[in-house]
């Protein structure tokens, strides 16, 4: 009736020179679900014998799990099973003798401080946190609402304090975590699972209207939003390492499936470049992701990992922290001494890079830090990585020649000091041998260390510097007892070795020995001499610094690295806005495109021509000045202290309450206000100098909340002519919506029900329209400027496909490439050029060719040169001379569309028969051309209609184009229903 298994939790306790393993047994009991009874085993003479301790423990006490101090391994606490009571067993003597304490709470898991040995934290069952500071003799509890017990760090707790389905951010003192002594570093909430605490880091994940943003601590300082490159917009984000000072993360962005980008940070883990494209995922036992990437231990800044390459998995290596990575050069020769023929790049060698989920196993790829250069893997040969025909691979100089050593796979582990490799096949397959191996895998010798097959479930292999001691466990049968093995393996060695039995070694990359910036000379045992190492292997002999060159410099943010080598600003970014963001008298770091890879040791060179350069703040006229509040939101309970964010020097708040400032830095803090009364408020900021000045202003709505809006409306408008407005909202909305339209600089909004208002603006100009909606509690705006003109020419445009793989469809993106396509449109003047690129897929544009501010000319010459212009622009057009590149070796073609060439519009009328033949030749070309769209055109009193039915979509767009006798002002409708 009873399965007897033993399930270990922790299977050895180790202290320098002691001989101590302590082991923890359970048996299951299948036909009640539980753990019926357990056992704690001590051993003193690395497992030759054990004793029994449960009438030290409590004859009947059911034992959970064992936790080792890891600033003081004498000391152990063990948890009984809270199916049965609530203590806790505390031993100070390496778990010879223990005391017991009960509990008021059942512990979930415990979390050890790493410098003070009794600090501790609980973490409850009911999602409570304690704290102990005398290794859990006395607990206290540390907050009453449900948390996350996060992690204790320095003399600071962080947690999560979870409320409802919300989750808040805590930060207090460890010994004094009262309810005012907490600080929250966000004043809304974060995402429950999103907190992770890593070395120097802390990263935090806050979702807003939909839209991921992601934050970082360094050192616990202020947090920071990530930096990565602008329309990555990731879909998930995993942080893989932050070992060497800096992090590396995998982000899927929202183009991507199965693979995700590698990025790597600067050493505050905010900046972050691409190092990697489409690396492998899977899933692992529990469901998390799994991303194909292995950091080599020994030696720093050296990553395997497995890429996507048209749909081909492949497996590359980089000595550069992912700033050059290159294939894996397979064997020269099999097993047998045959020769194999793999030429690069058609075929490599490919390892399979899963780290093993049971921690006594090796995985499929094994390195060491004592052994450096030495890399042991499962994998295969051919154009792609397989999972069939797989066999044993080794590298004994980090990855530039490789061996193969078993054609079935097996554990490797590591012996004395690295000196030596012991190999057992999988657990899959009972076996009574074992390999070692003394050469770093050029010759093995078998051993028998069973009587009979064993199904070997891990090894223990104590890491003790005159310890040479391995300890098997695993079963006969699945239905046998559990069999621990203890092996010594110090009479293998005759001697201990001397000088003269180890050589030298020179770390390189295929004969570059200038690896992270230094040459870096090891000291390994030479093959075939069969002595005991017994020192650290892993000792650099020498280190000297070479002079810097291009391959220690990796892209700066907002750069990305061409075909030529060279690194260029990204389509997305401009470089001048790092100076916009000091104040006069200030420095600021002007970026070359290049920083150096972290960790890199290279000198002079060309350090100084790629480093950023320290120069002073330029004087301009203040610009881009951004007034918000401290939340975001535009909402305030009255009578509530609500805090703006403001780079500034006078604030009106609209009340009668100004306040005035003399600088334009960034206030940390903010400027705090209380609203007395209940109403719709415009607070503006203004920044002045002897340059010139700007304003920035926002409408506040006092006990109104807000919800997401979008504002459509033409780039430009016919002075004096009607023109319609348009705000969309999502999600939708079943109940009654009010919408605020701010046009121009009025003062007082016009209030409407409808989603929709015509308007005639009758000076010319840019202005402003902002759009408020307001829903019970919520309220959002959307923000779009507006040309008024006399008169001006439009183009419509389209382009090459591979601009539509690159379009997330987002207004930002399409902004971005608005202003893309002004610059590749060369000899016309930016001011004369306006570019709207339209929602939706096929990308489409419309450009507007404007007449210039100072019109000394007359109208009709410069109508003129408008028209003269258009045909030059057409003719280039058509001649596919107008493109832009999108991101290195991709360049995208503008195109014109021929049959909606818009003719000169104006505000004179006039009949234009021309125009009239023109909007005909649309209409019949484009059933001819466009076999997917169904036009319709309907003529009434000079207003025509145009609707295009996109049957791969699931919405209509309805262009509604309005002429007063020919106007290109339009306006788009989206409706959702099904076509």
């Amino acid at each position: 009736n009873y399965w007897c298994f033993v399930h270990i939790d922790l299977l050895y306790f180790f202290v320098f020179f002691s001989q101590v393993i302590l082991i923890l047994t359970k048996l299951y009991d299948f036909h009640l679900g539980s753990v019926t009874e357990s056992t704690l085993w001590r051993s003193t003479d690395y497992g030759s014998t054990y004793e029994r301790l449960n009438d030290k423990v409590g004859v009947k006490t059911v034992l959970s799990y064992l936790y080792v101090c890891p600033t003081n391994k004498r000391k152990i606490m063990v948890l009984t099973d809270p199916e049965f009571e609530s203590s806790v067993l505390i031993s100070t003597d390496e778990g010879a003798s223990y005391q017991k304490y009960r509990l008021n709470f059942f512990v979930l898991s415990l979390l050890f401080h790493h410098t003070q040995e009794d600090w501790a934290l609980a973490y409850s069952h009911d999602q409570k946190l304690y704290s102990s500071f005398d290794f859990g003799r006395k607990w206290q509890l540390v907050i009453h609402s449900q948390s996350h017990l996060i992690s204790i760090s320095h003399t600071i707790i962080l947690f999560l304090s979870l409320l409802t389905t919300d989750c808040q951010y805590v930060t207090c003192r460890a010994q004094a975590c009262s309810e005012s002594s907490r600080t929250y570093p966000f004043s809304g909430y974060i995402e429950t699972n999103s907190l992770v605490v890593q070395d120097e880091y802390v990263f935090v994940q806050v979702t807003t209207t939909g839209r991921a943003s992601y934050y970082v601590s360094y050192q616990r300082e202020p947090f920071v939003r990530i930096k990565i490159p602008k329309y990555s917009l990731p879909k998930d984000m995993h942080i893989v390492s932050t070992d060497q000072g800096q992090v590396f993360t995998a982000v899927q962005e929202w183009n991507q499936n199965d693979t995700y980008n590698l990025y790597i940070s600067d050493t505050r883990g905010i900046y972050f470049t691409l190092a990697l494209e489409n690396v492998r995922t899977s899933r692992g036992l529990g469901g998390n992701s799994m991303i194909d990437l292995y950091e080599v231990a020994g030696i720093e800044g050296m990553l395997i990992a497995n890429r996507k390459v048209e749909n081909q998995v492949k497996t590359y290596i980089t000595y550069n922290k992912g700033r050059d990575w290159r294939l894996l050069q397979a064997p020269t020769t099999d097993l047998a001494g045959n020769t194999i023929h793999c030429v690069l790049p058609f075929c490599s060698l490919h390892l399979q890079l899963q780290m093993s989920e049971n921690p006594y196993l090796s995985g499929s790829i094994s390195t060491k830090s004592s052994a450096p250069g030495v890399i042991v893997a499962t994998g295969n040969i051919g154009s792609e990585l397989s999972y069939n025909n797989v066999a044993m691979f080794i590298s004994s100089d980090a990855g530039n020649n490789w061996r193969q050593i078993f054609e079935e796979e097996h554990n490797v582990w590591f012996l004395d000091k690295g000196g030596a490799l012991v190999a057992v096949k999988q657990p899959t397959v009972p076996t009574r041998h074992l390999w070692i191996s003394f050469d770093e895998g050029r010759q093995w010798t078998r051993h028998s260390f069973s009587a009979m097959p064993l199904f070997v479930d891990g090894v223990l292999v104590e890491a003790g510097a005159e310890n040479q001691i391995m300890t098997f466990f695993g079963h006969f049968s699945h239905r046998s007892e559990w069999q621990l093995i203890k092996i010594d393996y110090k009479p293998i060695f005759t001697r201990r070795c001397t000088e003269g039995d180890y050589q030298t070694w020179h770390l390189h990359n295929q004969g570059e020995p200038c690896i992270m910036g230094q040459k870096q000379i090891y000291m390994k045992r030479r093959p075939g001499n069969y002595c005991m190492v017994g020192w650290d292997n892993s000792r650099i002999l020498s280190a000297e610094p070479c002079i810097c060159r291009a391959h220690d410099f990796e892209c700066d943010y907002g750069f990305e690295r061409r075909g030529d080598g060279n690194c260029l600003p990204a389509f997305w970014f401009n470089p001048s806005t790092l100076s916009r963001s000091c104040s006069q008298g200030q420095n600021y770091l002007n970026s070359t495109g290049y920083r150096k890879v972290v960790a890199n040791n290279c000198t002079k060179g060309v350090k100084e021509m790629y480093t950023a350069r320290k120069q002073q703040c330029p004087n301009r006229p203040p610009r881009g000045l951004v007034l918000t509040t401290h939340d975001d939101k535009l909402t305030a309970n009255m009578g509530s202290n609500v805090t703006f964010l403001v780079r500034l020097e006078e604030l009106d708040f609209g009340d009668g309450t100004a306040v005035s400032y003399s600088n334009l830095s960034w206030t940390q803090e903010g400027i705090r206000h209380v609203y007395h009364s209940a109403g719709i408020f415009r607070v503006t900021a203004l920044a002045e100098n002897s340059l010139g000045f700007d304003m920035s202003s926002l409408h506040l709505h006092v006990t109104c909340p807000v919800e997401h809006i979008q504002l459509l409306a033409p780039y430009v408008v016919i002075k004096n002519k009607e023109v319609n407005l348009t705000a969309v909202v999502w999600p939708s909305h079943f109940r009654t919506l009010t919408y605020f339209w701010w046009l121009g600089n009025n003062t007082e909004p016009i209030i409407t029900l409808d989603s929709s208002i015509s308007h005639t603006f009758s000076t010319e100009g840019m202005v402003t329209v902002t759009v408020q909606v307001s829903s019970g509690d919520s309220i959002l705006q959307d923000t779009r400027s507006i040309a008024i003109q006399e008169f001006f020419k439009s183009l419509l445009l389209s382009f090459s496909p591979n601009l539509d793989e690159a379009n997330p469809d987002i207004p930002e993106w399409r902004q971005d490439v608005g202003r893309v396509i002004q610059k590749a449109v060369a000899d016309i003047p930016e001011e004369q050029l306006l570019v709207a690129v339209f929602p939706g897929i096929p990308t489409a544009a419309e450009l507007f060719l404007l007449p210039p501010r100072n019109q000394s000319d007359g109208r009709k010459r410069t109508e003129e040169d408008l028209e003269q212009i258009s045909e030059i622009l057409v003719n280039a057009l058509n001649q596919i001379s107008v493109e832009f590149e999108l991101k290195p070796g991709s360049r995208v073609i503008v195109y014109t569309t021929q049959l909606t060439l818009a003719p000169l519009v104006d505000s004179i009328p006039r009949h234009s028969s021309s125009a009239m033949l023109m909007l005909l030749s649309v209409v019949f070309l484009g059933l001819a051309v466009f076999l997917i769209y169904k036009f319709k055109r309907y003529i009434h009193a000079n207003r025509f209609y145009f609707t295009y039915s996109f049957f791969t979509r699931t919405r209509a767009i309805e262009l509604h184009s309005f002429h007063a006798h020919h106007s290109s002002s339009f306006c788009l409708s989206i409706y959702k229903d099904e076509i």
